[in-house]
């Protein structure tokens, strides 16, 4: 049996098929037969494949569908386009690296946490996509529930965890508690993505407790990707459209 065919078998798990191609007699149609077994298994896997990326976007939990080649790079902030290529690359996942959005509002962070999260999906990775408020809330639910030690062994097993917005919604210190706790079992085993619209001195806002925001500051910026984003809001700008009948008035 051709070595493609049964690496297929093996992949597509079909092992019934796999023995049947070795008991396949030689003849003048096993060639022509091998060949389009062979067509047929590449068509399937191919089209599994299709089915775990759309099945890996789904479960990931995206707002919204972003993708890399709608980034506009002109108009991110410069730390935006200077790391646009590292994101991509997802090098930091397999690194267990950190990336850190910072800045104001409508700056192009959640649009490339989501692109890179599609991105990471596509590629195989497990994502998790979460507002930073919705993640707290789950969390205090599932304490309640006691269950919460399952759910964080969920969580701590995502490749790519996204936090978006953390700094628009507070919580309480129970809830910031529960936070830390997460990120701390994830430190330096998966990666995690957090966009916010505070720096770093203002975190104390949402965790309300100094201490605690010390230690959370430490484990999740240790080797971790810092970038500003702070710039002007694209929102602000207006549509080109817009923008082209300012010129020509």
């Amino acid at each position: 049996m051709p070595a493609e065919i049964e690496d297929l078998c093996h992949t597509l798990r079909l092992s019934g098929l796999a023995a049947a191609v070795r008991e396949l007699e030689p003849g003048p149609c096993s060639e022509e037969i091998l060949g389009f077994l062979l067509r047929a298994l590449e068509s399937e896997y191919e089209l599994r494949l299709a089915r775990k990326r759309l099945n890996a976007i789904r479960i990931a939990g995206f707002p919204t569908m972003k993708r890399f080649d709608e980034v506009v790079a002109d108009l991110l902030p410069d730390d935006g386009r200077a790391y646009l290529s590292v994101l991509k690359q997802l090098q930091f996942i397999e690194e267990h690296q950190n990336i850190l959005m910072i800045g104001n509002s409508g700056t192009g962070k959640t649009h490339l946490a989501i692109a890179t999260g599609v991105l990471a999906c596509e590629q195989g990775y497990r994502v998790m996509f979460k507002t930073t408020a919705g993640l707290v809330n789950e969390l205090v639910e599932a304490k309640q529930e006691r269950r919460l030690t399952y759910l964080l062994r969920q969580l701590k097993r995502v490749d790519l965890l996204i936090l978006d917005e953390l700094g628009y919604i507070t919580f309480d210190l129970a809830g910031a508690e529960l936070l830390f706790q997460l990120l701390a079992s994830r430190y330096e085993a998966a990666s995690t993505m957090i966009t916010s619209n505070l720096v770093f001195s203002e975190w104390v806002k949402i965790f309300h407790d100094k201490a605690l925001t010390a230690a959370l500051l430490d484990r999740i910026t240790h080797r971790a990707l810092v970038l500003n984003m702070t710039g002007t809001s694209f929102r602000q700008r207006g549509s080109p459209k817009d923008s082209s009948a300012r010129r020509q008035k």
